[in-house]
Order: C-alpha cells, then structure tokens, then sequence
C-alpha cells in the first residue's frame, strides 16, 4: 500500500528573522490532501484567522482531493463531465495547462489511469503486462481535456489527479485569504511553502539553508514515495512512456511567486536528467528559480 502521495525534504524554521517581532508566530497545525499543514501567523488575532485559513483548506480540499468521493475532482473523475466547475478547479487546471506545456508534456494530471493501473499492479503482485500499460497510456493525454466556465470534460475513460499541483494551489489561496484580512506576515506550509510579503523565513534545504520572504517554495523527491514501498519504484509517472520514472534526482527544490507553480515546477523537472533542462524550464516561467537539485 502507497504511505504518502508527497515526500517534502525541507523544513522550515518555527522562528522568522528577527526583523519580526521578538514574539514568536502563532502556530496552527493540521492536515490536508494526506500532508500535514502548519500555519505560522503573525497577527494580534492569529487564532481567529487561523481558524478561517483551515476552514477555507478543508472546503479546498472538498474541490481536490482525489480520495473523497463527494470531491469535485472525484465527481470529474467519476462521471466524465463536471457542470458549472468552481473556480478554483478551472484555474488550477489552467495553470498545470501551462506548465504542461512548458515541460513538453512532462506535468501531465491525466496519468492518474496509469498511475491506478500501477497501484493495482502492486497489489496483485504482478507487474503490469505490456497490453494492461498500453490500455491505461490510451487514457492520458491533455488534449482529452476540455475546459469552460459551464464545464469541465474528459475524454472517456480518463482521470485526472492534481497531487503534483492542488497543495502548492491551495497554499496561494490561503495566502489570498489571509492578505485580505491585513496579515502580512505568515508562513503557510501544506507540504509546500507560501511566504506572506514581510518578514524573512529560514527554510531547510538538504544542502543550504534558503531566506523565503514574499515567495514560495516546492521540493519533490522521485523515492520519497514509492509504489508498494519498495524503495525503488517511484510514484511518478512518466507519460511519454507510461511507467513510473528512472530516478536521477534524490530531491528538486523550486521557488516560484506562487506556490502551485513551484509544485507544479519541481514535479516536472523531477523527470529531467539534466541540471541544466531543470534551469532552462525554470527560465521559461517568470520568477521560478532552482534552487536546490541533489542527485541520487
């Protein structure tokens, strides 16, 4: 059985830069789309407002997740079709939409019917046959997709997951939320990291140590989860040959303005072999820095 759909190498400092106030943050903690999500509030009335920031991950995560049934991604998945998709959805697919493009193909949310078939291979304990990956691989592809304010539409027999992506999206708009109301120093981490404008946070590198301030920050790690735990068998697809990666990379860490690009980022460049393709997709997307690349 799969542990965990994301493996985060970094940590974050409890304490920012002490530009800030000698007070420490408050801390809110929780869980969300199967990773652990930490605020770290500066604000007279920070538990209030980290009240609000959990309420609107948990009506997120009703739009995301791909493990509740009554998801509206689950539903998409489900019937094919998704009439009068939230908002967030749509720009969420628009966005992994670029970055698709971006990486020649390499972000793509449609392998989620390899993915599945790959999980059910493990299961069984037998490999996927060469017929069973071709069946599934018929299913991907962008272009199965259509997108439009009154709805959202798969090809038939495809599936979407938004795993590479939905965690860095929904730690934007918690972001936006707490903005709105005056916060202007916080940390979000929902696996990964949004920094508000003020205040310098000392975030945990596997080689260095990075100052975020007023930007975010993805790491991803082919091995950090592995198709029945074997250590081996990365959980992330390749869809131009769909089957689970040859790792070259123990950890890719992105930093990006938004936190959705950066996890979208550091998932695709996962499946580069080259430091210097990972710096070129990077280049293509305003604002997006490698930062940290560890090879195996």
């Amino acid at each position: 059985m799969l542990t965990r759909r994301r493996f985060i190498a970094i940590s974050a400092a409890v304490a920012p830069s002490m530009a800030l106030a000698n007070t420490g943050p408050y801390v809110e903690t929780g869980i969300a789309l199967g990773a652990r999500v930490t605020l770290r509030l500066h604000h007279p009335d920070a538990p209030h407002l980290a009240t609000m920031a959990m309420e609107e991950i948990r009506r997120l995560e009703g739009i995301f997740s791909i493990y509740l049934p009554t998801s509206d991604l689950s539903r998409l998945n489900r019937d094919g079709t998704l009439p009068a998709p939230p908002f967030e959805l749509l720009e969420c697919l628009s966005l992994a939409g670029a970055i698709h493009a971006a990486s020649d193909g390499r972000f793509d949310p449609t392998v989620q019917p390899l993915w599945a078939a790959e999980a059910k291979a493990t299961q069984r304990g037998h490999p996927l046959t060469d017929s069973e990956r071709a069946a599934a691989k018929g299913l991907t592809g962008w272009a199965g997709i259509t997108l439009s304010p009154d709805a959202i539409s798969l090809r038939p027999g495809m599936a979407l997951t938004l795993n590479g992506i939905a965690q860095g999206y929904i730690a934007d708009r918690v972001a936006a939320l707490l903005s709105s109301h005056g916060l202007t120093r916080a940390l979000i981490d929902t696996g990964e990291l949004r920094a508000l404008p003020e205040g310098r946070w000392t975030v945990h590198l596997p080689d260095r140590e990075l100052p975020l301030e007023g930007r975010a920050l993805a790491t991803s790690s082919p091995l950090g989860l592995t198709f029945g735990g074997d250590g081996r068998t990365s959980h992330l697809i390749d869809p131009s040959l769909g089957r689970p990666i040859q790792p070259k990379w123990r950890s890719i860490s992105v930093s990006a303005p938004s936190a959705g690009l950066a996890d979208a980022l550091s998932t695709a460049a996962c499946m580069m072999d080259l430091k210097e393709r990972i710096i070129a997709l990077c280049d293509q997307v305003r604002g997006a820095t490698l930062e940290s690349a560890i090879s195996i």
